[in-house]
C-alpha cells in the first residue's frame, strides 16, 4: 500500500542560520543565510571532528558565511572539504574555504551535463566550476583525525550526488537526497526518478541511526522516513497515471490537478518532478509523448 503525502513524518522546525550548534559528539552544524522556498532556512554546513576537522558542504558563494565558519573554527585546522553535489547552494563555498585553508576538496565529481534531453534550459542549477582535488567513488572511505567518512553514490536529485556515512556514530549526511523538512526535487535532465527511487532503496538497506541533511533538521527515524518517501513517490505516480487516463495530458494541467494549493514559487519545480515521473513512466512503456518540447507536450496512455 502506498502512503499518501500526509504520511511523511516531516520536521519543519525553522532552525536559524548563523549559529554553530552541536549535532552529535563528533558533528557541529552551521546554517548558511541563503533561505528560500527551495533551501528552507539555508544550506547546512557540517563540521566533523575536533581540532583537525572535515567540512561538508561549505554552501553557496557567500563570503560572509565562510567568514562565520572560519571564526567558529578558530584554533582548529580544516584538513578536508567534502561536497555532496554541485548545486549552487552546496559547492561554490568549497573553493573559498580551500583558498583560505589549503584543504583539498573531496567528494562528488564534476558535473557532466546530460545530453539526453536537449529541449531548452531545464537545469541551470549546477556549479560548473567545481573541480574536486579527489573525487570519491561509491564505497570510498576518507580516514580523518578521529573520524571515517564513507561515500554512498545516491543519484536522483543530482546525477553526481553523494551521501557520507560517519562510521563512528552510524550517522548519515544525506545531502539533498533525503530531508526532514520536505520532499526532494527531482528535475530532469540531470534529476532522474528511476535513479532516485533506486537510491532510496539503497539507503533502506542500511542501518544508519540518524540522517543530517543539506537543509533543515535531522531525520530521526530514517528507515520509516525513507519508506514513506518511496510510498509518496508511488502515490504521485498513480495520481499522474489516473489523471492522464482522465484526459489531463500536459504538465501544467497535471501540476494544477495534483498539487492543489501549492506555493506558486514551487510550480516550476513541481513541473520538473512531474516530468521526471513522466519520463520514468515512458521508459517503462506506460505512457507516450506527443510533441518535442517536453514541458508543453501532451502525455498519453500507451
Amino acid at each position: 500500500m502506498s502512503e499518501t503525502p500526509d504520511d511523511i513524518p516531516y520536521d519543519k522546525q525553522p532552525y536559524a542560520p548563523g549559529e554553530m550548534v552541536e549535532a552529535s559528539p563528533l558533528v557541529r552544524r552551521l546554517i548558511a543565510p541563503n533561505g528560500s522556498a527551495f533551501t528552507f532556512t539555508g544550506t547546512c554546513t557540517y563540521i566533523v571532528g575536533h581540532g583537525r576537522v572535515a567540512v561538508i558542504d561549505p554552501g553557496p558563494d557567500d563570503a560572509a558565511h565562510i567568514a562565520t565558519l572560519m571564526q567558529a573554527l578558530k584554533g582548529e585546522q580544516v584538513e578536508h572539504i567534502l561536497v555532496t553535489h554541485t548545486h549552487h547552494d552546496h559547492s561554490p563555498g568549497a573553493r573559498q574555504l580551500s583558498a583560505l585553508t589549503g584543504a583539498p576538496i573531496i567528494g562528488c565529481k564534476t558535473h557532466v551535463p546530460n545530453g539526453r534531453i536537449a529541449h531548452g534550459q531545464l537545469d541551470a542549477r549546477h556549479d560548473q566550476d567545481h573541480r574536486p582535488d579527489q573525487p570519491m567513488e561509491d564505497g570510498d572511505t576518507l580516514h580523518g583525525s578521529g573520524y571515517s567518512l564513507t561515500a554512498l553514490f545516491t543519484p536522483g536529485h543530482a546525477s553526481n550526488h553523494l551521501c557520507f556515512a560517519l562510521e563512528e556514530e552510524k550517522l548519515l549526511f544525506s545531502g539533498d537526497h533525503v530531508m526532514a523538512w520536505s520532499t526532494t526535487v527531482v528535475g530532469p535532465p540531470d534529476g532522474n526518478m528511476s535513479d532516485y527511487m533506486a537510491s532510496l532503496e539503497k539507503l533502506r538497506a542500511r542501518d544508519d541511526l540518524i540522517y543530517w541533511p543539506g537543509h533543515g533538521g535531522p531525520v530521526r527515524e530514517p528507515h520509516r522516513f525513507v519508506r514513506a518517501l518511496a510510498g509518496h513517490r508511488r502515490y504521485r505516480e498513480q495520481a499522474i497515471l489516473s489523471a492522464v487516463a482522465q484526459g489531463t495530458d500536459t504538465i501544467p494541467a497535471l501540476v494544477a490537478k495534483i498539487y492543489d494549493g501549492l506555493d506558486p514559487r514551487l510550480h516550476k519545480a513541481a513541473g520538473l518532478s512531474v516530468l521526471a515521473h513522466l519520463e520514468d513512466l515512458m521508459d517503462r512503456g506506460q505512457l507516450q509523448r506527443e510533441g518535442e518540447e517536453l514541458l508543453s507536450a501532451r502525455y498519453l496512455q500507451r
